[in-house]
C-alpha cells in the first residue's frame, strides 16, 4: 500500500491544480484515531455505555456548574443535534436527566443521574488505563505533542468559525 506522501503526489500529478496538503495532516489523524478506538472499543463489548456517550459523560461527572448541550457540542467538536440525540438517548436510559435552564428556556440543563456515575465510573478507569498504555512510548515528547495537537485543533477551530 502506498504511504500518505505518494497517494499526496499521485493525486497532485493527476490533478495539478488540486491542493493536497492536508491530505498527510489527515491520514496520520485518522490513523491514530483509528489506533485508539481499535484499542478502546474492546473494553465496552457488553457495557452499558458506548465510547461516544462516556465522551458525552465524562465532562457531565464532575462538573462544577449548570452544563447546557450546545456548551457539551461546542466542548467535543460535534453538532448541536447529534449532541441533543444522543442525550436523549441517555435520558431514555436514566444515565442523565435533563430540567428546565431558568436562565434561558431554550436550552436544558443537563446532569449526570447516579446511574450515569456509576456507569462512568466503572468504564472510564479502565479506558484511561488502555490509553495510557497506548501513548506510553511518546516518553519526552509528549508535551511536544500536546503542543502540537492544540494548535492543530486552535487552526481548526479558527477556520471553522470562518467558514
Amino acid at each position: 500500500m502506498s504511504s500518505p506522501t505518494d497517494v499526496r503526489a499521485q493525486w497532485a500529478a493527476h490533478h495539478p491544480g488540486l491542493d493536497t496538503s492536508p491530505m498527510e495532516v489527515v491520514a496520520l489523524l485518522k490513523h491514530a484515531t483509528g489506533l485508539l478506538a481499535k484499542t478502546v472499543e474492546p473494553l465496552y463489548e457488553g457495557a452499558p455505555l458506548t465510547v461516544p456517550e462516556t465522551d458525552m459523560l465524562i465532562p457531565l461527572r464532575y462538573a462544577t456548574g449548570p452544563v447546557i448541550a450546545r456548551g457539551l457540542a461546542d466542548r467535543l467538536g460535534l453538532s448541536r443535534a447529534g449532541v441533543s440525540k444522543a442525550l436523549a438517548k441517555l435520558e431514555r436510559r436514566g444515565f442523565v436527566s435533563r430540567s428546565p435552564n431558568p436562565a434561558d428556556r431554550r436550552a436544558a440543563l443537563v446532569t449526570i443521574t447516579p446511574a450515569g456515575a456509576e456507569a462512568i465510573d466503572a468504564l472510564f478507569p479502565r479506558q484511561l488505563a488502555a490509553e495510557v498504555e497506548l501513548l506510553a512510548g511518546l516518553g519526552e515528547d509528549r508535551d511536544w505533542v500536546l503542543r502540537a495537537l492544540g494548535r492543530l485543533v486552535e487552526a481548526m477551530e479558527s477556520a471553522a468559525s470562518r467558514g
